[in-house]
């Protein structure tokens, strides 16, 4: 068993899939591979998987993913036909006028190097303009700091490692110090907040595997994991800054679809109504604008 296998805790039924971080003495460090989890391990607990397409965790994982691509595409065809034929009904605009869209720019900070790519390749694959930056949680506020006014997003993503620290009491469940970095998941969020402070001005997705979810809504995310302190899938916050990037400013963000929509679900991720940050123009520039279009 070296760095980089594949395996599955045994204890644990073999739910999730990890990929072997380092090693601790007897124990190793995990990273799961579809969920935002860090874990430690007995080593004699552990299973090397060959194949990770065989494992039913896996593939569970990999329907509930596609299923949620699905959903994304579909919902940017829909609101591409609603454009068409308010552009015709509003504007007198013939149906085949090219018109532009201006999807809201995202800001992506995550603890977790392979979890930032995956992210990264989604944005772009739904072609959403999103600046990327790998950094270790408790450097996300300063980093913020930083990279606010230079970026000037629309939506901020703060997400990487968390967890509910072992062996914490029940009653010790909302006490920042039982996290492994929701404290610092709070720190960025105020300071994103303190930059911008409306909720509609700038849009704050937070959080990872089983964060305080009311500490994050409390320092000012719109959007944050986990309501019923559950591992979270990686690609959770990706959909819901997507979703966010391509719903009008002129509507709300369907609470129920975007959280029904997530691969985790309403005890995964909860959020608050808030306004999207896709905009449309008509016509079509004849030069290339600074900010990225999709036309």
């Amino acid at each position: 068993m070296k760095q980089g296998d594949l395996v599955v805790r045994n204890s644990y039924g073999g739910d999730v899939l990890f990929r072997i971080e380092s090693f601790r003495h007897a124990a190793a460090v995990l990273k799961g591979t579809d969920y935002r989890l860090l874990a430690d391990s007995p080593i004699d607990d552990l299973s090397i998987v060959r194949d990770p397409e065989v494992t039913n965790a896996t593939k569970q994982v990999r329907v509930r993913v596609s299923e949620s691509m699905q959903r994304m595409v579909q919902h940017q065809q829909r609101q591409q036909q609603a454009h068409k034929i308010e552009l015709a009904e509003r504007f007198n605009v013939h149906h085949n006028q090219s018109y532009f869209e201006v999807p809201g720019k995202v800001l992506h900070l995550d603890g977790d190097g392979n979890y930032m790519k995956k992210s990264m390749q989604l944005y772009a694959q739904m072609r959403v303009p999103a600046y990327g930056v790998h950094a270790n949680e408790a450097q996300m506020p300063e980093l913020l700091y930083r990279l606010l006014p230079q970026v000037k997003p629309d939506i901020v993503v703060i997400t990487g490692h968390d967890g509910v620290l072992k062996n914490r009491p029940k009653e010790e469940i909302y006490n920042l110090s039982s996290y492994k970095n929701s404290q610092n998941f709070v720190n960025a969020v105020q300071v994103a907040r303190e930059y911008e402070k409306t909720r509609d001005g700038l849009i704050i997705v937070a959080g990872a595997c089983q964060s305080h979810f009311e500490a994050l809504l409390h320092a000012g995310a719109n959007f944050a994991s986990s309501p019923g302190r559950i591992l979270i899938h990686a690609l959770d916050p990706v959909y819901i800054a997507i979703k966010a990037s391509y719903t009008s400013v002129r509507e709300t963000i369907n609470l129920v679809e975007v959280i029904n929509g997530t691969i985790s679900g309403v005890d995964g991720v909860g959020g608050i109504e808030t306004l999207g940050r896709h905009r449309i123009g008509l016509p079509r520039p004849k030069v290339q604008m600074s900010q990225p279009v999709r036309i």
